[in-house]
């Protein structure tokens, strides 16, 4: 039965993860999420049933679309497979119960986050409030409302540490250091992961980006680099892994 919750659970991830792409190339630019039906952004081919099935239409499409032939983007099905195999680990990991569900609805904010801000450099608002008011109530389900206020300061504290953060930067490189979508995201993080992983979220997202972001410099130095991508990803490790940031702090 495990099995089978597991396989369901991965297959929705797929389903969703494509449309998670959808809503992360459209919303930035104010245009539904459905209309018009999927299509080639190159020769607007509406796309038949059988070039909407994640992962498996890219490989037998061979990464073309199938009237003009012109690549089709590789985040997309990044996106598809990336979203299924976290929605296994994050059932793997709570099994089914509200965790399990505020985890889901985590990890679907943040693959639109990552997609949206690679594209656009843009974090949706919109993607921001829905999910933070789904994660509140099932958490005010899971452990009452009085704790759930507790998440609620937490979220706003992490804001506020990010939000000094970027002035610090703006001061220090005399520019934007940080855009306003990353220090609204810390607030998701405070809600869900505490004070502790939020912080260490920023650090986590430093390390993993720095290599990638010296090798883009140097392709282009005037090039501006998303850091929500970076973000989500540490946020979701942390998440998942079940790190003790405190513990782990003490027993250094």
């Amino acid at each position: 039965m495990d099995i089978y919750y597991g396989v369901v659970i991965f297959i929705f991830g797929l389903i969703l993860g494509s449309f998670y792409t959808v809503v992360g190339e459209r919303l930035p630019e104010g245009k539904s999420i459905v209309n018009p039906p999927s299509h080639c952004p190159n020769c607007n081919h509406r796309l038949g049933i059988l070039e909407l099935i994640p992962v498996f239409s890219f490989l037998f499409l061979g990464g073309k679309c199938k009237n003009c032939r012109s690549k089709i983007p590789v985040l997309s099905t990044i996106i598809e497979v990336l979203t299924a195999i976290l929605f296994l680990i994050a059932y793997i990991r709570f099994g089914i119960s509200i965790k399990l569900f505020i985890a889901l609805i985590f990890i679907s904010m943040l693959a639109i986050v990552i997609v949206s801000d690679i594209r656009y450099m843009v974090i949706c608002d919109e993607v921001l409030i829905i999910g933070n008011i789904l994660i509140f109530i099932l958490l005010i389900i899971n452990i009452g409302f009085k704790a759930s206020m507790m998440s609620l300061i937490y979220g706003i504290a992490s804001l506020l540490i990010m939000l000094s953060i970027k002035t610090l930067g703006d001061i220090i490189f005399k520019k934007e250091s940080m855009g306003g979508g990353d220090i609204k995201l810390m607030f998701t993080f405070g809600l869900v992961l505490g004070i502790p992983s939020s912080v260490a979220s920023i650090f986590i997202a430093s390390f993993i980006g720095l290599p990638i972001s010296l090798i883009m410099m140097k392709k282009n130095s005037s090039h501006e680099l998303p850091f929500g991508p970076y973000l989500s990803i540490a946020a979701i490790i942390l998440l998942l892994s079940g790190i003790d940031v405190v513990n782990v702090l003490v027993n250094m």
